[in-house]
């Protein structure tokens, strides 16, 4: 075989055969794959389908018809989305900003229907969405609002009017952040700018009123409507201060952040080092820190443009566009110019425009006092504006509303054919005091012969005012008000603010006033008094109408009782801070009324809620003179439980300290307190019954609320558990005053004797009382005393009494069991002071005069006295008189069955008596 024929061999050609398939090369890749189903319900559901509304159409085709060409598309684009989205609310969260973008949108729509929809759409919203939530969206919103405020089309500048107030009413924070683009705005509502003629480099711009004879409102109504919302406007950028008023009177809505909250220390804690007091300057209101360095606040980092009216460079800027504009209006709707039309329907709208122009230059003057530079704002103000004022606002002061005469049809009740009727919305003397108000802001001392000619006129209508009798509102008195401080802050002599404050005073003694307007009227008097108090210490000059104010207070108080509770409050703040400046007509008339006032049944003090009672109680303190009526009276309040236990051992504490065993180094007022009249107090409240009360449970009988034995002649009555408890804690200070007088001796002879006269002799004895005279025997006895007989009887068959009745308690008795402790640990501590006292109790025992039921609570009593450690010596002393208690109880026992009870009295005799254990042991009884 050649070679050619072997290379052949090597490549031979493979011959495929018909029908056959080719066979697999062995590099072949193989391409064939297997696939599966992948199924995810949640995903293949259909979005639920949104929620859509009776035409079954969801947010997002609604959103989409907002664009139509068609006004009616839009339009019923907007009322279904307020139907879907009042149907189905959480629809809002998830499509805010969708929703917000396209209803402000349609703030500029040509169509009057499409923008009315908008704005009921959008007021439906402001209900239900968050000022919170709308706020990343609102520059949106504002821009959109600007542009409808600054359209050519007159009628989207009308509805622009009505989404402002829906704004103003929802977010008004929001809004006022942009003030100085809206501010601008309405600027161009009423106005446009003019070159100045009066300027040679005519590049000062100056602003006129403008008429738009296109408008479907006259003039006069189109600047009321914006005046009106930029008054409202500016009553939000007032209201968004954080700064405080400094005004005469502030409004009622005051922030709650602006009250004082004193600091209450409970000066036991304090003495245990278990409460911290940090004492600020300035009340504790604001820390103050003396410091160089002062801090830039985050206002000054803006443009001055965002600043807003914050700026005082953009307030004056504003003020210069505006009160030429305002001045303009006023002349347009002056009594001069009005004159010719009487009658018309435009003497109310000029009446409510003179209004607005007045009230949007009262709000721009509280904005000049939000400054640092107040004083130089103020003479600005004056030396650019008082002459316009003085020639166009003072011209035709006072100023009064013309009636307009209306025929009406025939009353069948009347027979007159005409009645007067005044015009609507307009308050006239609201408008006055407004004027009133921004005048006397332009006065000061120093321009007082100047400016005494239009002073005068608004001292004598203010005076008028507050005189003739009219029933004022809250508005009307609190701007009155500050008027009236005002003028007493301008001319500070007696002769000018003497016949003001009598003014107020006949306004005050007005019956059947509000309470907002009692309370503007009770803050005016404080604040006039305490600035006449730290002037009078250098001219003692004092009010007579002032004095006659403070006089009659207390009387007021007294009546008041609780229909007033607030006002009640009022009273006893602006009392105490004249009783603590030692106001002699005050304390006076407070002296004459105290009986009243503190009375247990009905008077103020029982009356009112517990912090005004805390205030009533420190009045006390200031009180000259504490007679045995009054203490009386002070004694039933702490019995009776009608004040708290702890305001009634401050009270107590109150009359220690005005007591002559206070310890006081200086002299005090002599015969304040009468001593005798002290220990009657202090006696009676101990008791915590009146003699009435014990002679009327003498007749009591029985259980569930007598407690008595055969062996003692005292029976008890068992007093609430709350009545109890008060009773308990009120003595505990009672003890506490006793044992901090000096004569101790004495002091427990004064006691002894009240007890021998009041109490000994008597069948029945409250618990309480019991357990309160022995705590107070333990306070005070010491080696000098020496008790009667008398004494010494009564208090051990109190002793066996109160013993008698802690054995007998059952555990279901939940109410009673309280009293345990404190009754056990009286009754111990006494027969351990007084070994006699024991002897006394233990002969008393005499068993052969109790029924079989009672004999193992005596030997109970027998075993837990004997295994006292306190009593261990005395029981060892008194040996023989247990032995026989134990003698006679077994010879009532003979004959029958040893029960366990009498077993235990043998093994506690044994053990603790008849070996004489010497000592007190460390066991304790435990019941």
């Amino acid at each position: 075989m050649t070679k050619k024929r072997k290379h052949q061999e090597d490549f031979q050609k493979v011959k495929l055969k018909v029908g056959k398939k080719k066979p697999k090369l062995e590099n072949a890749t193989d391409t064939t794959f297997k696939t599966k189903a992948i199924q995810i319900p949640e995903q293949l559901k259909e979005d639920g389908v949104l929620p859509t509304q009776n035409r079954k159409l969801n947010i997002k085709d609604l959103l989409s018809q907002m664009h139509h060409y068609s006004p009616g598309v839009k339009h019923n684009a907007l009322l279904g989305l307020k139907d879907l989205l009042s149907q189905y609310p959480f629809v809002i969260d998830a499509h805010l900003s969708n929703i917000i973008s396209e209803v402000a949108a349609v703030f500029t729509d040509k169509d009057s229907g499409v923008r009315g929809a908008a704005v009921h759409l959008l007021q439906f919203l402001a209900s239900k969405i968050r000022a919170e939530q709308i706020a990343p969206f609102f520059p949106l919103v504002s821009a959109h609002l600007s542009s409808a405020m600054t359209h050519i089309s007159e009628g989207i500048q009308e509805d622009s009017l009505k989404v402002l107030d829906v704004l103003l009413e929802a977010y008004p924070a929001l809004l006022t952040d942009r003030s100085s683009i809206l501010l601008k705005n309405f600027v161009e509502l009423i106005s446009h700018q003019q070159l100045s003629k009066r300027l040679k480099n005519r590049e000062k711009l100056s602003w006129m009123l403008s008429v738009n004879p296109n408008r479907r409102v006259t003039s006069q109504q189109w600047r009321l409507n914006v005046l009106t919302r930029l008054k409202k406007f500016l009553q939000a950028v007032v209201d968004g201060s954080s700064e405080t008023e400094d005004e005469g009177l502030q409004e009622q809505k005051d922030s709650p952040h602006s009250v004082r909250n004193p600091i209450h220390i409970s000066w036991k804690v304090h003495a245990n080092n278990q409460q911290h007091i940090q004492l600020f300057e300035n009340g504790g209101l604001r820390p103050k820190i003396n410091s160089s360095f002062r801090l830039r606040s985050l206002a000054s980092v803006m443009d001055s443009a965002e600043k807003g009216l914050s700026s005082a460079e953009n307030l004056k800027g504003f003020i210069e566009i505006i009160i030429p504009l305002l001045i303009e209006c006023w002349i347009e709707a002056s009594p001069a110019q009005s004159a010719p039309i009487l009658g018309n329907l435009l003497e109310s709208e000029y009446q409510q425009l003179m209004q607005q122009v007045l009230s949007i230059i009262h709000l721009l003057w509280k904005l000049t006092k939000r400054h640092d530079e107040t004083y130089k704002m103020e003479l600005w103000l004056r030396m650019n504006y008082l002459v316009d004022f003085k020639h166009h606002f003072m011209r035709h002061f006072p100023y009064s509303l013309q009636e307009t005469v209306k025929h009406k049809k025939k009353d069948p009740c009347k027979g007159n054919k005409y009645c007067m009727t005044s015009s609507n919305s307009v308050d006239h003397l609201l408008l006055n005091l407004t004027l009133c108000d921004i005048m006397v802001s332009l006065a000061s001392t120093s321009t007082l012969q100047m400016d005494s000619g239009w002073l005068d006129m608004i001292r004598k209508f203010v005076t008028d005012t507050l005189q003739d009798g009219s029933k004022l509102n809250s508005k009307q008195v609190n701007r009155l008000l500050g008027v009236t401080w005002r003028l007493m802050q301008i001319q500070q002599n007696k002769v000018a603010t003497e016949p003001l404050i009598k003014a107020v005073y006949t306004l005050y003694q007005q019956r059947n006033l509000l309470f907002p307007v009692r309370t503007l009227l009770l803050k005016f008097f404080s604040r006039v008094y305490q600035k006449e108090d730290l002037r009078t210490q250098r001219i003692r000059s004092r009010s007579k109408v002032l004095s006659r104010w403070l006089a009659g207070l207390p009387q007021q108080l007294a009546l008041l009782g609780l229909r007033n509770p607030e006002l009640s409050n009022q009273l006893i703040d602006i009392i105490h801070s004249a009783a603590s400046r030692s106001n002699k007509e005050l304390l006076q008339s407070l002296q004459a009324t105290a009986a009243r006032i503190y009375d247990p049944l009905d008077g103020t003090l029982v009356l009112l809620p517990a912090e005004a009672q805390r205030r009533l109680v420190q009045l006390v303190y200031f009180l000259p003179c504490l007679p045995a009526r009054l203490l009386a009276c002070l004694s039933r309040c702490c019995i009776m439980g009608r004040i708290s236990s702890d305001l009634a051992a401050t009270l107590i504490g109150i009359l220690h300290m005005r007591s002559s065993f206070a310890g006081w180094k200086c002299q005090v007022q002599d015969n304040s307190v009468n001593d005798v009249d002290y220990f009657s107090f202090l006696f009676s409240t101990l008791i915590g019954f009146s003699r009435e009360e014990l002679t009327s449970l003498q007749g009591i009988r029985g259980k569930p609320h007598i407690s008595q034995t055969q062996l003692s002649p005292v029976r008890l009555y068992l007093t609430d558990l709350d009545q109890f408890l008060h009773h308990w804690a009120v003595t505990e200070m009672i003890c506490h005053s006793l044992s901090t007088i000096p004569s101790q001796s004495q002091c427990f002879d004064i006691l002894q004797t009240g007890i021998c006269k009041y109490l000994v002799g008597l069948v029945v004895i409250p618990d309480s009382t019991a357990g309160s005279v022995l705590c107070a025997i333990n306070k005070l006895l010491d080696q000098a005393c020496i008790l009667s007989e008398n004494l010494h009887k009564f208090l051990a068959s109190c002793c066996y009494s109160l013993l008698y009745f802690l054995l007998t308690l059952e555990k279901e008795d939940a109410e009673h069991v309280q009293k345990r402790d404190m009754l056990w640990g009286s009754c111990i501590s006494a027969l351990a002071l007084l070994p006699r006292l024991l002897r006394l109790m233990l002969q008393s025992l005499q068993v052969s005069r109790i029924c079989r039921e009672e004999l193992p609570i005596v030997a109970q009593l027998l075993r837990l006295l004997m295994q006292h450690g306190q009593l261990r010596s005395h029981m060892i002393t008194n040996e023989f008189l247990v032995q026989q208690i134990i003698k006679d109880i077994m010879t009532l026992k003979s004959g029958e069955v040893q029960e366990q009870w009498l077993t235990d009295l043998h093994y506690c005799f044994n053990i603790y008596l008849a070996s004489h254990p010497q000592g007190p042991g460390p066991i304790n009884a435990v019941y």
